[in-house]
């Protein structure tokens, strides 16, 4: 049948029989089989390689769906572009209820559709010939042409240190390109919609073309607007309703914190007034999905010119659970920007004295760690690019990389006061003050932009590959009309986070490591706070160990623990004096090796700061023990996490890596924080493994026995656990 339909579509372009070139470009198409596109029928967490992307017409050949084994969505494209279908192939679930046009974008305060069709008599379902009898919306981009081929990558990437995963991902991309009302001229919108091979995620985007004589203003867009099925739907008052199972996240967010629920400022879940058969009696039903960015862009367009969006991602979910839908944002982050899985061995340095600096090289090179950053308080300026510090530090540097380590270092950007002609201005009061930090610096100003410039020839002619830049851009927008690179208040957000992002570009594409304590994962950034209170590293030393675990634990659900960084005080750290401190570390080895091996055993890096890493023989061979017990398993403890038992120093408690790729498809790490030895049956889930009879299992570095795995992938193990201290396993 599929090749009876392609052989006639193809001989009506012979004849010549009215073929437009959008018809010929579907007639060149394969035919998407939906009725063959069962459920997925395998778990992409376990064998992501069986999912391939595609471009596929529909039968009728008047819609374009991207498919891989996850999910699917159908773009109708005659008589013109609107999103008719999105599928969870993983649930069957069919996830759109009506037809939405792709967005929109306003232009010298006119708003014109990306695409749409009108017409649908009901939208809480939709029914295919409706979409037969629809006609394009009014006033909108009308669809010329498409383009097909590979997605473009997030961010140019050098790979020069270990990672989990230095390949990016692939996939298949399709380019709609369309063109404005008469009334606009020569404007081109292409709108990039890309699937990957081995993930349910679809990115999107697009590009505003001005190819008329005249600037003109992005003033606003809307990216995304897809009409969802209700996972539920009260009559009575709105409350807090559950919103679709489907993750949603771009790569333009603000708040100054560590976690994307917290920094997301374009996801929106709208109400649909139109939808008049929905069963809540006010019509609140939160249904509709909206991304855009919440002021201007407020954008100059000059002529010739291409105005670029913002990326969104979209992934939906096919359970509940908190551990699997965890599994699948860990996995979003690790493929989508692989450089989150570096995860370098560092020492959080804090002096700039020569001697000091060089003794701590040593002591790196000794013991196996790989990074020195040196830390905020040490003196370092790196605004500073006279000859003589340049001068200083590159001699550092050089001698660092003689003995193979790596060397970087650490520059506040906001929660600082520079001036009240330089620092953003409040919209509310038109003074400085009052924003998220405080008080920052605009990056729009001049200022900002010599900031970036001191920064980009420190690193350069230094040779550090490590960058800790401390109160990131939070997205404060600035209502100054003086600052020379903004004109205002509604193009002030968007120019200063282009600004932001385009320095954490230029870092990734050089091989700069990038410590930023906000969420920019998606712009090249590689590591973010795993979430601690700095005080809390105040306590006494044996209540940081638990809190140190408990952190580990509640704050590796949805990242990456390679992309967290935790934190360990050598020497004193916001308060605490000798009880909350590990130097002289000879004295406290326990607690010294005990943060070690619970951090590194987590995959997490700590910031271990202080002066030196060993003070005697026996703290030098601790250090070194770990971390060549670190670098043994350093796949397995980098890769996924399945939570065993919450921290809560009554009882055991752990954690345990998996992955099915690696020789060590597991390894468990077990802790007792009571005074006594004790004895449990723990259960290791190992369905994530892909083992699926037997397991041969070891504790530590002895004999292996093979378990045989019950209905669950499960094994049940019995366990005997030291007086506050841990055991570990290994599972091949």
């Amino acid at each position: 049948m599929k090749k009876i339909l392609l052989c006639l579509a193809l001989s009506a372009i012979a004849l010549n029989i009215s073929a437009t070139p959008l018809e010929e470009k579907l007639a060149a198409l394969p035919v998407f089989d939906e009725l063959a596109s069962n459920k997925t029928p395998f778990d992409w967490l376990i064998t992501p390689e069986k999912s391939q992307a595609a471009v596929y017409a529909s039968a009728d050949r008047k819609s374009i769906i991207v498919a891989n084994a996850m999910l699917w969505r159908t773009f109708r494209i005659l008589p013109n572009l609107a999103t008719t279908d999105l599928v969870n192939r993983m649930t069957g679930e069919r996830m759109v209820r009506a037809v939405s046009p792709e967005g929109s974008v306003t232009i010298n305060d006119s708003c014109y559709d990306i695409g749409g069709l009108s017409g649908q008599k009901e939208r809480g379902y939709l029914q295919e010939e409706w979409i037969e009898t629809m006609a394009p919306t009014a006033n909108s981009f009308q669809i010329v042409d498409i383009e097909i081929g590979k997605p473009a990558e997030l961010v140019k990437w050098k790979p020069t240190r270990w990672a989990l995963n230095s390949e990016s991902p692939t996939g298949c991309e399709v380019v709609f390109v369309l063109r404005g009302p008469a009334e606009l001229g020569r404007v081109t919108v292409r709108l990039h919609v890309a699937l990957y091979d081995h993930l349910p995620v679809i990115r999107k985007h697009f590009e505003v073309i001005n190819e008329t004589d005249d600037t003109l203003c992005i003033d606003r867009f809307q990216l995304e607007r897809l009409a969802f099925f209700e996972p539920e739907s009260p009559v009575g008052s709105p409350g807090r309703f559950m919103l679709p199972n489907i993750h949603v996240e771009s790569d333009y967010h603000a708040g100054g914190t560590f976690t994307e629920r917290e920094t997301d400022i374009t996801e929106r879940w709208l109400t649909d007034p139109d939808y008049t058969s929905q069963r809540n009696y006010s019509l609140q039903t939160p249904c509709i999905l909206e991304v855009a960015p919440p002021l201007g862009p407020a954008e100059e367009l000059a002529p010739g010119a291409v105005f670029s969006s913002f990326n969104v991602f979209e992934m939906p979910f096919d359970s509940d659970e908190r551990e699997r839908k965890g599994l699948f944002t860990r996995h979003f982050y690790s493929s989508l920007a692989p450089w989150t899985t570096q995860n370098p061995i560092f020492l959080h340095l804090t002096s700039t004295n020569p001697e000091t600096v060089r003794r701590a090289v040593d002591q790196c090179a000794e013991t196996g760690y790989e990074m020195i950053i040196i830390s905020f308080g040490s003196g370092l300026n790196m605004e500073d690019i006279s000859e003589e510090n340049i001068g200083k530090y590159k001699a550092l540097v050089d001698y660092a990389h003689s003995k193979g380590i790596e060397m970087g270092c650490y520059s506040l950007l906001a929660s600082r006061w520079i001036s009240d002609e330089v620092d953003v201005i409040n919209p509310k009061t038109g003074k400085r003050g009052g924003m998220c930090f405080g008080s920052s610096p605009c990056l729009c100003s001049e200022w900002g932009q010599e900031y970036f410039r001191k920064l980009k020839t420190f690193l350069e002619r230094t040779g550090m590959t490590c960058l800790e830049h401390d109160g990131s851009y939070p997205g404060d927008p600035c209502a100054s009309t003086s600052h020379l690179y903004h004109r205002g208040l509604q193009d002030s957000q968007w120019k200063q986070f282009r600004q932001i992002t385009d320095f954490y570009h230029w870092l990734s594409e050089r091989g700069i490591y990038s410590n930023v304590p906000d969420f920019y994962f998606l712009n090249g950034t590689t590591k973010v706070g795993i979430g601690y209170r700095e005080v809390n590293w105040s306590l006494p030393r044996e209540r940081q160990l638990i809190h140190a675990r408990q952190l580990n634990y509640d704050c590796t659900w949805e990242r990456p623990a390679s992309a967290l960084w935790s934190f360990v005080p050598l020497v004193q750290y916001h308060g605490g004096g000798d009880a909350a401190t590990l130097e002289p570390l000879s004295e406290h080895l326990y607690e010294y090796r005990t943060h070690m091996v619970q951090n590194y055993g987590a995959g997490v890096q700590a910031c271990y700061r202080g002066p030196r890493l060993y003070d005697t023989d026996e703290t030098r061979q601790m250090v070194t023990d770990v971390i060549s017990w670190y670098k043994k398993y350093r796949r397995i403890l980098n890769s996924d996490i399945i939570h065993l038992r919450k921290p809560d120093a009554r009882d055991w408690d752990g954690m345990m890596h998996v992955n099915p790729r690696e020789k060590e498809k597991a390894l468990a790490m077990l802790y007792n924080p009571l005074p006594e030895d004790i004895t449990r049956q723990v259960t290791l889930p190992l369905y994530y493994t892909g083992l699926e009879r037997k397991a041969r299992i070891r504790e530590k570095e002895g004999k292996p026995r093979t378990y045989k795995l019950a209905a669950d992938h499960s094994v049940t193990l019995t366990v005997t656990i030291p007086a506050r201290s841990y055991t570990w396993f290994v599972v091949e």
